[in-house]
């Protein structure tokens, strides 16, 4: 994610990059690049205090800075608070300047902590406008990573631990520490406030690469962090250099010539080799400078770059004037110039999208040229790019046709060409440092750039062959695709043991048509383990590292993933008995399935019938008289088809070594209501073994805390024994897929495709940083070998472990394309070639609209909209969710319980906040079209009236201010739910909106009532486990990392998982007083194990309902509109009650009434018809003797159905 500097005026500390060299004799130059504009005034959301009659006005006079003959300077006094701003020319906006200097840039954010003066100064020649507001310094800086164990914290990777702590030093405003480390390889870098919300790593970025620090020995090691350039670094990671000299105390140094004082500290963030600091602070004189090493005078240079030489003397023309020196500790030389650098090789804002086509948004004037280094030899001075061979390029028209078809971000760029005597060059320049470099009409720099290269990588180097470790017969290949690498070599070990060389360091042939690198191997190879050592020129380091990683395209691992293993997933012993004859069970179509998510852990951990050294494995499912898998048999016998195991693929989060799994010791005896619970989790968080491991570290190989032994082919042998075990009792398995992001990116310790080819396989910014919107690190599947690792993961999966459906974890951050392909790949397996009927897979996904390709910004998204146009893929139905449940997902604190819905209450059963008044019976008449729509499938073209009395197309319904209620054309595209492992749990959520005073009866009755609704809808109904169970996490709202304690699912049915104390504060915090008070309410906790039993047998009676006709599972959108019909709708309805009959053949077959609402209802509802109607036999049979009273009197056609009760009469013929 892009971080812009908090101001710019902060980028004199930044490291600048080099500058052109100047006699240290003269006065700085001083560039004057264009005419002086007439006015130019500040602008911003800070107009109105300073006289304006509003904000964002060039043309007010009261913002104007004043010209002094070199910068435009004025000084304002502005209240507290926080702003925003930047400056206009010429009293319009044809002409402005943002953050970093940029025409039409980014505003530039201004914190003011207290009332005072802040004077603005603006550059004409550099186009930087900067304050002198102090720097609002955070409250906090930690040095994190895998040294605090060893510095006296609970654990690596913690925010919050002071042990780590940086302490501000109010003379040099730079936060510093010294710890004594031990000799290793560790990684660091910090974050602020205790907490990873704002964190800064490799090159001052925020949410940037981790930083490497090697000790052959222990050493005390001191740490140094600016908030003014975000750089973290320390004296063993760069040259601790400062410009002491007869200037500093203007900087606000104690007094002058102080190597100590870091007001003066030469830094280099983008690193470069040169460090530099610049200033606007030093009045108008003459001065003298030195460089000092490690704060003090033992190492210092002088003119000339002389050890202890003489003073460099220079002049300040003009109080005001820019000065940055920049200091090269390989040649000891300090140079003072008066001009910034232009550009940044650290950010990539220019795109190579084909051989010869550079995108770059530069003014239409530049010359633009290409710079290449094999040495990584490219620096920015003030005199422009400097270092390697550069070609120039020509200006041709914008980006448009199937580039902009791909890129649809980029669509209307300005384009420039390589000429084609270069095209021949461009495989080779690719694996160099490259960027590009524009001047103006007068050959003075004006900006320079790295570039983004998946556009070009896509066109010359797609390979649709196989990767990673494949077989011919006995004789393995290795292959990766690295097209940008300088070499490959393979480094074979023969186990899985850590501390063990590699036993062959073997380099790897290059393909130059495909970017891939091989090597063949023997039979002997098999079951030994690999790694790729990588030669490549990492952008965001600005070095060619060579990176030790493992394989992206990994079918097995060592434990905690340090090694791939070569692996022949045909081997014999690999397979479960039976496992290439396992029959599946049967699925006639699409809208058959009926699915139950599950995470692997929790089916098993609690569960006293499975063997210890079993539960919370994949071996667990193989334990067919287990408590769980009788539960699972149940659900399975009453028509559940498909079980959605959470993410099983191998996970960054869990540590693979089962022994060494923290656990927080007996928290039974604590209060329902108590704090101690969620500290003990939060104690031993990421050392324990569970996380829900939506955090993938290799798409296709089995996670292995989940096997009973991390090391070997345990995990891959008893994954198939899960998917067969399941099979055998009737369900077919469903995994939850997460090509969506990464856990790991950049040079980071878990990364792995950003060490093969960086800048590929992840979405970048406009700048070139990753995008960050799903949680982590995005990648970007619109790349062809991204989608390829996708295809070739979900193929694998699907044939090698005969996984029978996919859910894509946030699904609109793919392309609808992508899904598409994925759904041709798979339906086009065959039994016969490849063990598995494909058409019977099913895929599905969060169909979510947000972060950096919302609204189709840069392609067109697999989102709720676009996949319910006929793809067959289904998508989550918040829709219904929400309408049935109340309020929303990020709901927090008294929301939770003023938004009742449905199911719970709103308007005919108010809670203290609510009151039952005309405008929340209009809110429950709106949320129950919202439930009608659900129950036909959530069709855009379905049609019934609606609660203004308007009949109106699914489509036309709103949903929270917009329309589009309805966007599917089949059923088989909505997923129909009202709880995930996604924030609170159905029992938990009416616990917040029913009335504190309900009793238990009726509180388990509305969680029946809900899954009723889902069970008998149109579509997919898709249920949380442990939902059918009144399963509570005791509010918790995200129990992603809060351990067993939380997530507890007991098929003993003797708890629900209810009053196991305040759920964790982090995601929790905002509405722990509302939980607190129901947790401490003995009445709310008053769950037997006959409530949570009755819930069970409930939700068994409506799948057996669900599945006795396929008028509840009908095929085709035009199969619902014509058979599915609403009763009690418009403004006079009954509110609570849903009324919905099923057309067959010979008339209305079956007639549903939903009765949320606290008292029994009398429908009446002629027909039309010869038929008599009688309720349906299972229910005649039911475990509720409530619903055993709902009934029809053919007399008076009236249906007679109880309070909060589902009743379902079928015609008696």
């Amino acid at each position: 994610m892009t971080t812009v500097p908090a101001r710019p005026a902060k980028l004199f500390s930044l490291l600048i990059v080099p500058l052109l060299a100047l006699s240290v004799s003269s006065p700085p130059s001083f560039a004057d690049h264009t005419a002086v504009p007439s006015g130019v005034a500040l602008v911003g959301s800070l107009q109105d205090e300073l006289g304006c009659p509003g904000d964002w006005q060039p043309e007010c006079a009261a913002t104007e800075l004043v010209y002094n003959g070199s910068v435009w300077t004025s000084t304002f006094f502005l209240p507290a608070g926080d702003y925003e701003y930047k400056v206009a020319l010429n009293d319009s906006w044809d002409e402005n300047y943002g953050a970093d200097g940029n025409a039409g840039g980014a505003n530039i954010p201004l914190a003011l902590a207290a009332d005072g003066n802040v004077t603005f100064t603006y550059d004409h020649g550099t186009h930087i406008i900067v304050d002198d507001a102090p720097i609002v310094q955070p409250g906090s800086v930690t040095v994190v990573g895998s040294l605090q164990d060893e510095l006296g914290c609970a654990g690596d990777w913690d925010p919050a631990c002071s042990s780590t702590f940086l302490a501000l030093d109010a003379d040099d405003d730079v936060w510093q520490g010294v710890f004594n480390v031990p000799a290793g390889d560790w990684e660091y870098k910090t974050a602020l406030n205790g907490s990873w919300d704002e964190n800064y790593g490799a090159n001052a970025q925020r949410d940037g690469a981790n930083i490497a620090l090697s000790l052959g020995a222990a050493a005390d090691v001191k740490f140094f962090y600016d908030h003014a350039s975000h750089w973290i670094t320390s004296n063993q990671n760069a040259v601790i250099a400062t410009a002491p000299g007869s200037f500093q105390s203007e900087l606000g140094c104690p007094g002058d010539w102080q190597p100590s004082c870091l007001r003066s500290w030469l830094q280099d963030p983008d690193g470069d080799g040169l460090y530099s600091f610049a200033t606007r602070k030093i009045p108008a004189g003459d001065y003298e400078v030195k460089v000092a090493h490690n704060e003090t005078w033992d190492e210092n240079y002088g003119a000339g770059g002389a050890q202890n030489g003489p003073n460099i003397a220079f002049t300040v023309p003009n109080t005001g004037d820019l000065v940055v020196f920049t200091y090269d500790p390989v040649t000891h030389l300090l140079e003072i110039g008066g001009e910034l650098p232009k550009g940044n090789l650290a950010e990539a804002r220019a795109y190579w999208l084909a051989a010869d086509t550079f995108a770059w948004n530069v003014a239409d004037d530049s010359t633009v040229s290409l710079h290449y280094s094999e040495d990584a030899g490219l620096a920015i001075t003030a005199g422009g790019l400097t270092g390697g061979t550069s070609i120039d390029l020509t200006r041709e028209g914008v980006v448009d046709g199937a580039i902009a078809d791909k890129f649809r971000h980029l669509a209307g760029l300005p384009v420039y060409k390589l000429p084609a005597a270069n095209i021949g060059d461009v495989p080779q320049i690719l694996k160099a440092q490259f960027a590009l470099a524009a001047t103006d009409a007068a050959g003075e720099p004006r900006d320079a750039t790295g570039i983004q290269p998946p556009g070009v990588l896509d066109e010359m180097f797609t390979y649709d062959g196989e990767l990673g470790a494949t077989f011919d017969g006995e004789t393995p290949t290795v292959r990766v695709w690295a097209p940008t690498a300088r070499s490959v070599n393979l480094h074979l070990f023969a186990d899985a043991d850590n501390a063990n060389p590699a036993s062959e360091i073997i380099p790897m042939t290059e393909d130059p048509a495909t970017g891939t690198w091989s090597v063949a191997g023997d039979a002997s190879w098999n079951r030994q383990y690999y790694l790729y050592e990588v030669e490549v020129f990492a952008r965001y380091t600005g070095q060619v590292e060579s990176f030790l990683v493992t394989d992206p395209y990994s079918l097995n691992l060592s434990m905690d993933s340090k090694r791939t293993q070569i692996i022949n997933l045909d081997d014999a012993d690999l397979k479960p008995h039976g496992w290439d004859k396992l029959r599946k069970p049967g699925l006639a179509a699409a809208e058959d399935v009926s699915i139950y998510e599950l995470h692997v852990r929790d089916f098993s951990m609690h569960d006293e019938s499975v063997p210890e050294h079993v539960r919370g494995t994949f071996k667990a499912f193989a334990k067919p008289s287990s408590r769980g898998m009788s539960h699972l048999r149940s659900l399975s016998r009453a028509g559940l088809s498909h079980l959605h195991l959470l993410p099983a693929f191998d996970c960054a989060t869990i540590p693979e070594d089962r022994s060494t799994h923290a656990t927080p010791g007996d928290l039974t005896g604590y209060a329902p209501d108590g704090t101690e619970q969620q500290a003990a989790i939060d104690a031993i968080r990421d050392e324990d073994g569970f996380n829900w491991c939506y955090d993938p570290f290799h798409y296709t190989a089995p996670e292995g805390s989940y096997a009973t032994d991390a090391d070997g082919t345990a995990r891959i042998v008893e994954f198939r024994e899960m998917v067969a075990g399941l099979n055998h009792i009737g369900l077919r398995v469903v995994m939850d897929v997460v090509y969506n992001h990464t856990s790991g990116s950049l040079q980071g310790e878990k990364s792995v495709l950003d060490k093969i080819v960086p800048d590929y396989y992840h979405r970048l910014n406009n700048a070139g940083s990753i995008e960050l919107s799903s949680c982590c690190a995005n990648t970007a599947s619109e790349h062809n070998m991204m989608e390829k690792l996708m295809l070739d993961s979900l193929r694998t999966w699907a044939t090698a472990y005969k996984v029978d459906g996919f859910r894509f974890d946030l699904m609109g951050h793919h392309t609808r394309q992508n899904i598409e392909n994925a759904r041709d790949m798979l339906h086009s397996l065959d039994r016969r070639e490849d063990g598995v009927d494909g058409k019977a897979i099913y895929l599905y996904g969060e169909g979510w609209n947000f972060g950096e390709v919302a609204n189709n910004a840069r392609f067109e998204q697999a989102t709720q909209a676009n996949m319910g146009m006929g793809t067959g893929v289904g998508s989550f139905n918040d829709r219904m969710r929400d309408a049935v449940r109340g309020g929303g997902p990020f709901d927090s604190g008294d929301d939770h319980i003023r938004r009742q819905g449905f199911s719970n209450g709103l308007f005919f059963d108010p809670n203290a906040l609510n009151s039952g008044s005309d405008g929340e019976r209009d809110e429950l008449l709106r949320l129950t079209d919202w439930v009608r729509l659900g129950l036909a499938g959530t069709l855009s073209d379905y049609m019934f009236m609606d609660y203004n009395g308007n009949f109106v197309r699914g489509a036309d319904i709103d949903y929270f201010g917009n329309p589009g209620a309805g966007y599917t054309s089949d059923p088989q595209e909505v997923i129909n739910y009202v709880a995930a492992h996604d924030n609170e749990t159905l029992f938990d959520i009416g616990q917040y909106k029913l009335p504190l005073g309900t009793s238990t009866d009726e509180r388990v009755r509305v969680v029946n009532l809900s899954n009723s609704i889902i069970a008998l809808s149109q579509g997919i109904p898709f249920f949380h486990a442990g939902q059918d169970i009144l399963r509570s996490k005791s509010m918790d709202r995200n129990s992603y990392n809060s351990g067993d304690w939380f997530n507890v699912l007991d098929f003993t049915y003797e708890e629900n998982g209810w009053g196991r104390g305040l759920p964790p504060f982090g995601d929790n915090q905002n509405s722990w007083s509302q939980i607190g008070e129901r947790l401490a309410n003995a009445d709310l906790g008053d769950i037997d194990r006959h409530d949570i039993r009755a819930a069970g047998k409930h939700l068994r009676e409506m799948l057996r309902i669900r599945n006795s006709s396929k008028l509840f599972r009908l095929r085709s959108g035009d199969d619902v509109m014509e058979r599915l019909e609403f009763h009690n709708t418009g403004p006079d309805q009954v509110p609570g009650l849903v009324v919905m009959s099923l057309r067959g053949m010979e008339g209305i077959e079956i007639i549903v009434l939903f009765n949320a609402s606290t008292e029994a209802q009398t429908f009446y509802f002629e027909t039309g018809e010869d038929s008599e109607f009688e309720l349906h036999e299972v229910q005649k049979e039911s475990h509720d003797d409530r619903v055993r009273h709902a009934r029809y009197d053919d007399d008076n056609y009236t249906f007679f159905v109880p309070a909060r009760t589902t009743a379902v009469f079928v015609a008696d013929d």
